[in-house]
């Protein structure tokens, strides 16, 4: 009797089913609880809406100048160049760079982020007030947080951008910068010229100096010895001299005429004498003492010239040799101070107009204007990147959950967790009463 045989059935072959993966796991668990993920979406949605909707509007204002023109004419044609094609930007930069093409931008730069521009600013708009800071120090960084100075390393280009939560305002510091930096710049100006001309200028004072002492000199010689132009002078005593001379001489031949014919007592010889007398009085008196000249004192001014008549108008003629000589020599000092003078003060406009050209003009590119829009904040990028880091970390927080449940009891790592958290718990008890206790 044949027996068939016995088949076991398919499913006991069947392998166990392999376990979900990792991630179905994760999303599983979230899917369970999307009620409250949503929930907390809400929530931080409206959150962050309200916070973003509480930060104060901020405006920017931009201007951009262009540097003062120091660079030579090679390194110009390299930096169009390296605008113009890419490739030999690096070229351009570095020959920029080799002829001193940026270092008048580099300088501004530095000059824009310095302490002085800063200060002014500080105190011409009272910024302490506005960003309500008690210490300047302060001030000035929060200034420097909200103001961004770049330049372009091919074209040289100064960029600043300024922001404010008034717009007048962020207009102003900008404009405010640019004034500032052609004070700095002026001031600063150390060029060849600038030094030319401050030489020029303390030069120019010594010389006027000298030559007003110089006009006093001779103004005090000619008053006390009565000298106006000393070779006039000789002529007009010369010439005045012959003619009493001549007159003298024919007074004599009139008077020995006069004596043969009446006699040494008639009237007539008698006024021939008084008048050959009076003409010999004036002769003396013209031609005074060659003897040297007293010294001059306050209260003698007019005895220096043999006389003590204090109406002399005239130096006696004996004199004039002796006054010819410090005449000539103060008149001369006056004349070369005034000759001096002349050339300097030339000197003195000339190295003017050539400080003006040297003085380094900031070109002003894009003047700044009173912005339109508000440059921050972005209220609803900041409102959805708020929300979904809402959303992150409420995900996080039910991963984690779910993760420490699933853990045994007997886990080392949760019993290790449990107790830091025992202790820390126990520890926060202790610290908050006893600041109760002592409250």
């Amino acid at each position: 009797m044949l027996t068939a045989p016995i088949v076991e059935p398919e499913f006991a072959s069947i392998p166990p089913a392999p376990p979900a993966p990792l991630w179905i796991a994760r999303a599983t668990l979230l899917w369970r609880h999307r009620v409250l993920l949503g929930r907390v979406a809400a929530i931080a949605f409206v959150v962050s809406a309200i916070f973003a909707f509480l930060i104060p509007k901020q405006y920017k204002s931009v201007a951009r100048i262009m540097p003062p023109d120091q660079q030579g004419s090679g390194a110009m044609l390299l930096a169009a160049l390296a605008s113009r094609a890419p490739s030999l930007g690096a070229l351009g930069t570095l020959a920029g760079g080799l002829m001193g093409g940026h270092s008048s931008t580099a300088l501004l730069v530095d000059l824009l982020r310095s302490g002085t521009v800063s200060g002014h600013l500080i105190d011409r708009f009272s910024l302490q007030h506005v960003y309500h800071k008690r210490y300047r120090i302060d001030t000035a960084k929060r200034l420097a947080r909200l103001t961004t100075i770049a330049d372009d390393k091919k074209s040289g280009v100064i960029t600043i951008e300024v922001r404010d939560t008034s717009p007048e305002r962020a207009r102003d510091l900008a404009q405010g910068y640019l004034d500032e930096l052609n004070k700095l710049v002026t001031q600063t100006s150390t060029s060849a010229a600038r030094r030319e001309r401050i030489f020029i200028e303390q030069r120019l004072q010594r010389v006027q100096q000298d030559l007003e002492q110089a006009q006093l000199d001779l103004s005090e010689f000619s008053s006390r010895n009565s000298t106006v132009d000393i070779k006039e002078q000789t002529h007009a005593l010369v010439d005045v001299g012959a003619r009493l001379q001549g007159q003298l001489l024919v007074e004599q031949s009139g008077l020995q005429s006069l004596r043969q014919i009446y006699g040494d007592g008639n009237v007539r010889v008698r006024e021939s004498e008084a008048r050959i007398a009076s003409l010999q009085r004036e002769l003396a008196n013209m031609a005074g003492s060659s003897a040297p000249q007293p010294a001059a004192s306050p209260h003698n001014l007019n005895t220096a010239n043999g006389s003590g008549d204090d109406s002399q108008l005239y130096p006696r003629l004996r004199q004039l040799p002796r006054l010819a000589v410090p005449y000539a020599d103060l008149y001369r000092r006056v004349k070369v101070q005034e000759t001096v003078f002349e050339l300097l003060t030339q000197q003195y406009e000339l190295a003017r107009i050539e400080e003006a050209k040297d003085v380094p003009v900031v070109s002003v590119i894009d003047p700044p204007a009173v912005p339109e829009k508000k440059s921050f904040p972005p209220r609803l990028l900041l409102t959805l990147a708020l929300t979904l880091f809402s959303l992150a970390g409420g995900s996080l927080a039910i991963l984690a959950n779910g993760h420490w449940t699933s853990l045994d009891a007997a886990d080392p790592g949760r019993m290790l967790a449990e107790d830091v958290l025992s202790v820390a718990r126990r520890s926060a008890n202790a610290l908050f009463g006893r600041k109760r206790d002592a409250a």
